[in-house]
């Protein structure tokens, strides 16, 4: 089909991606601007998937204060060259990033960094939950592993959906960042401060990658 120059125009403004993989993405989904932009977003989360294991030394440290200054954020967030750390899409993220964490109170950075302390501690709580409402034993390591995947959801930062956009999660985020500027992102740590806070101050402080 006859793909117009102003639709693909319109494609690469919206996603930042090259005018033949508008079109392509376009025609493939028969000229539906949606579509073509969910088909940009699967092949570009594919790509951000390979380049995942590329060194990540530069980056930008942003930080947020929640009017009121009542609760604040720093963030560590980076990628592989100055050129990108200084893009506007680049620090929108990390903003993003930070707003995220002041919001949603993760605890750690990935699954991968959950302790065993207290992941032997919410197995226990849901086990036990799931006993008091009469669940099969046979059933109940299934519905506990099955429940874990919300906690997951709620103390890891990667895991949480995006604040602006809740059927996206942090780390598709990240994927769409790094398949539209063409380098690896990762986040390092973070900090999240409240006024009154003090057992929590660096609870936020993540590991790095």
């Amino acid at each position: 089909m006859e793909i117009s120059a102003q639709l693909v125009k319109q494609l690469r403004d919206k996603t930042g991606a090259g005018m033949m993989e508008c079109k392509t993405a376009l025609v493939e989904a028969k000229g539906d601007l949606g579509a073509a932009e969910v088909v940009l977003r699967k092949k570009g989360i594919a790509s951000a998937t390979k380049k995942a294991t590329r060194s990540t030394k530069q980056g930008v440290i942003g930080t947020y204060v929640h009017p009121g200054a009542q609760l604040g954020v720093m963030i560590e967030v980076n990628c592989e060259s100055d050129f990108v750390a200084r893009t506007e899409d680049f620090q929108e993220l990390v903003h993003d990033l930070a707003m995220q964490v002041a919001a949603a109170d993760p605890q750690f950075l990935r699954k991968e960094d959950v302790t065993e302390a207290a992941l032997a501690k919410e197995r226990e709580i849901y086990r036990a939950r799931a006993l008091a409402e009469g669940k099969p034993e046979k059933m109940l390591d299934k519905i506990t592993e099955g429940r874990m995947a919300k906690y997951y959801e709620e103390v890891c930062l990667y895991e949480q959906p995006f604040i602006k956009e809740n059927s996206t999660t942090i780390a598709d985020l990240i994927k769409a960042k790094i398949a539209k500027l063409g380098e690896n992102i990762t986040v390092s740590r973070f900090v999240r401060f409240k006024v009154g806070d003090t057992a929590g101050a660096d609870s936020g402080a993540a590991a790095a990658e």
